[in-house]
Parts: C-alpha cells; sequence; structure tokens
C-alpha cells in the first residue's frame, strides 16, 4: 500500500529534539481543550454566586417615574358643562431600602459560600479529568505506535522465515506446506499491520482533540523505567482517603449542606421581614379648586410585613426542600461508596498491574530464547516451520502485552491518585521524568 507524501517526510520533520512529552501534551491541552475552557467558564459563573447573595442584605436605589397627560370635563349633575380641563400630570421617585430583617437572605448568603466552594471543587474535578484524559489518550497513542511496531517487526521475521522456507523447499529439505504456512502467517501479518496503522491514526485525532493540534511526535516510555508501588502499601488507607477526599465526595458534600440550609430558608419564608424605606419625589397634578400644583416630598420610615396565608406555598417550598435534602444525603452516601470502591479498583489495578509487568518481562525473555531455539531447531531438522512461526507470534503478543500492562499500571496510578483528590501536576511531571524524548515517534 503506497503512503502519502506526508508520511514518508514525517521522520524528517518530527524530530526528537521537538518531541513533545506528557507535561508538554498536558499544558496544550490546559490551553486549548474545549471541555476544560467550559469548566472554566463554569467556575468564573459560580463564583458570582456570592456578590448576588451579598446583594440581598445590602441597601438598593430607585428611581421612577410618570408623566399622564389629561382632557377632563367637569359639570354639574344634569347641568351644563362649565369646564374642560386640559394637564400633565407627571412626577419623580427615589427610593432607598435598607433590609434590617430578612433571615432568607441571610441564608442564602450562607449558601453563596457554598456554592462557591461547590464550583470550586467541580474545577478541580475538570482538572482531574483532564489529565486523565490526556494521559490516557497520550498513552493510547504510545500503545498504538508499540503495538505498530511489535507487528510490523514480526512480519518481517515472518517474511525472512517466508524466504527461508522457500529456499529449503527448492533444495528439497523441506516439503510446500512450510511455505503455505509462513505464506498465510505472512498475509495475516499484512493484515494486521493495516489495522494496526488505522488504529494509530484514530489515537492520533483522539488526541488531537484534546490539544487542539497536531500531536506530533511524542516521546516513548523509558526501556529502564521502573514503575513503583502505590504509597503507603495499605488498600484500606487509600480508601479511607478516598471517602473523605475525593473531589466527587467533596461536590456532593456541599450540595447536602446546600441542600439542608435550602430547608431553613424556606422556613424563612413564614417569617415577617423588616426594612427601612426612605423616598424622595416630586408631583405635579391638578385639582379644580386650586388648578396645577406642584409638590415635594421627602419621607423615612420602617416598613413590617408580615406574611399571613399564601395558599400554602411556603408550606409546599419548604416540603420540596426537604425531600431535596434527604435526596442529596443519598447522593453522598452514594458518593462515598463509589468512591471507595475507585480506590480499591485502582489500588488493585496498580498491584496486579506491576506484578503483571514483572512477569511479562521475564516472559518476554522466555519468548525470544524460544524463538531463538525453535529457528536453530528448524536448522537442523528437529523443529518444522509452524514452531518457528508459533515463536515468533508468541514474542510480538508478549511484547504487545508488557507495552499495554506498563501503560495501564501508570494509568491506574493516576486513577488511584485522583480517587482521593491528590492528583495534580507533580504526578504528570513524575510520571513524564519516565519518558525519553530521544526515542520519539
Amino acid at each position: 500500500m503506497k503512503k502519502p507524501a506526508w508520511l514518508l517526510l514525517a521522520p524528517l520533520i518530527a524530530t526528537p529534539l521537538h518531541a513533545a512529552d506528557l507535561m508538554q501534551v498536558y499544558r496544550d491541552a490546559q490551553s486549548n481543550d474545549p471541555t476544560f475552557a467550559a469548566a472554566r467558564a463554569t467556575l468564573d459563573a459560580g463564583q458570582e454566586k456570592q456578590p448576588q447573595a451579598r446583594a440581598g442584605l445590602l441597601p438598593s436605589l430607585s428611581l421612577s417615574g410618570n408623566t399622564t397627560w389629561n382632557e377632563n370635563e367637569l359639570s354639574t349633575h344634569n347641568g351644563p358643562t362649565f369646564a374642560k380641563p386640559k394637564y400633565n400630570a407627571n412626577g419623580y421617585q427615589l427610593t432607598l431600602s435598607q433590609p434590617l430583617f430578612r433571615w432568607q437572605n441571610w441564608i442564602a448568603y450562607d449558601q453563596s459560600k457554598m456554592q462557591v466552594a461547590q464550583a470550586e471543587a467541580n474545577f478541580g474535578l475538570a482538572r482531574q479529568d483532564l489529565i486523565l484524559r490526556v494521559a490516557q489518550a497520550y498513552f493510547d497513542v504510545l500503545y498504538a505506535q508499540e503495538s505498530l511496531a511489535a507487528v510490523k517487526a514480526n512480519k518481517q521475521a515472518i517474511a525472512q522465515q517466508l524466504e527461508l522456507a522457500k529456499k529449503s523447499f527448492e533444495v528439497g529439505t523441506a516439503t510446500i506446506t512450510d511455505t503455505h504456512e509462513a505464506q498465510a502467517r505472512y498475509d495475516l501479518a499484512s493484515a494486521q499491520e493495516i489495522a494496526a496503522e488505522s488504529d494509530l491514526e484514530v489515537k492520533l485525532r483522539a488526541l488531537q482533540a484534546i490539544v487542539g493540534q497536531e500531536p506530533g511526535a511524542l516521546a516513548q516510555l523509558r526501556k529502564t523505567a521502573e514503575l513503583t508501588a502505590p504509597q503507603p502499601g495499605n488498600m484500606a488507607e487509600w480508601v479511607n482517603a478516598a471517602e473523605t477526599g475525593s473531589l466527587n465526595v467533596q461536590v456532593q458534600q456541599y450540595n447536602a449542606s446546600i441542600a439542608a440550609r435550602e430547608v431553613d430558608k424556606q422556613r424563612a419564608g413564614h417569617y415577617p421581614t423588616l426594612d427601612a424605606v426612605a423616598n424622595v419625589g416630586h408631583s405635579k397634578s391638578y385639582t379644580p379648586a386650586f388648578g396645577t400644583y406642584d409638590t415635594d416630598y421627602q419621607n423615612v420610615g420602617i416598613q413590617l410585613t408580615i406574611p399571613l396565608f399564601q395558599g400554602g406555598f411556603v408550606s409546599s417550598r419548604q416540603r420540596e426542600a426537604s425531600a431535596n435534602r434527604a435526596a442529596s444525603e443519598s447522593a453522598l452516601e452514594a458518593a462515598k461508596r463509589g468512591a471507595a470502591l475507585g480506590a480499591r479498583q485502582s489500588y488493585l489495578g496498580v498491584v496486579n498491574g506491576l506484578a503483571q509487568v514483572k512477569a511479562l518481562k521475564a516472559a518476554l525473555i522466555s519468548s525470544q530464547s524460544a524463538l531463538e531455539s525453535n529457528k536453530l531447531g528448524y536448522e537442523v531438522g528437529v523443529r518444522i516451520n509452524i514452531d518457528v512461526l508459533n515463536a515468533e507470534n508468541q514474542v510480538y503478543v508478549t511484547r504487545r502485552d508488557l507495552a499495554k500492562a506498563t501503560l495501564d499500571t501508570l494509568m491506574a496510578q493516576l486513577r488511584l491518585k485522583s480517587t482521593t483528590g491528590a492528583l495534580g501536576d507533580d504526578d504528570i511531571a513524575q510520571i513524564n521524568a519516565l519518558l525519553d524524548p530521544s526515542t520519539a515517534r
């Protein structure tokens, strides 16, 4: 299959000196990812809750005005009309109002502080989600590249075995069956190579959707990179930390607190309100006795409002708030259980992943040794062609599985930190130190 010219030039353009590592990709995603940008805007919107609620405690000032054109006919009963006054009545009023006692406004102000904290926790969740999405997309590309490299290496080895089988058949030391077996494996490897190239292209486009630009060459995992066990090495400690530190748990805790205060806020609908009110204004009007006259006025007073009956509306809102409080408490419990489950899964993912990586490293060495032994056995006639092909395929499968287990373990480490709300830039930096820009692809 003929490749486009840009693919042939890519190795020359994407040099290791300009390779992007995980930290660089993460920085690009912070600037360009639309989901994270939406979360940042949502945080800005959430922070406005507090000044909005504070406004309910501060004085308000309003200006109103009116003008009306009047045409009237004045007459006695069943008598003649003796006046048809035409005049304009107008006026304006400046009103200052200061709440003195509005208990629901104070509760709303308390709620606003919780809403701001909740918005910040939600943004923390979005930041953690960005780290996980970037790391997953980055590792998906690395795995797709490693898978493609393994397929190509396997294909090349099969091609050599196919050529050897053809020569052996020509000199009469092998049957045509060896050639057919090698050809079948070569054709299968060609199909796998096409699928691997397609998968790599999809993974690159997924990463591009996050960073908003062509990923370019990416730094690969160092061959000597050593993965570390989780600290502390006790799953129960991680579970306890997740139940209290999880950002999702914190969001639900704020939600439950806001819902609890909402019950008090709705109950305050039964309480009286007290405001200080001051007015200053001017009006122009007309009376038959005095004609047109102007009035200037100023007044200051206290306004008391006592709610008596509103058709059961306040009581209904109070019952609604109580039901929402119960729902939020259940959601909080669900969040705690989910955080605990996530911590257990991620912890086991790290521990089992480390064991799997160790086992696959040993298996890769054994598979390579078995391949060399089968090749030597085929040359001396104690092994058949299919044995060599199977050994080559085992090396390819083991190498692919080792790459996947390594990257999955790194992702499990990040997810484990996220369950406790502790995932941050430092964790990206630690994994970034395991990458080698000089091996970029």
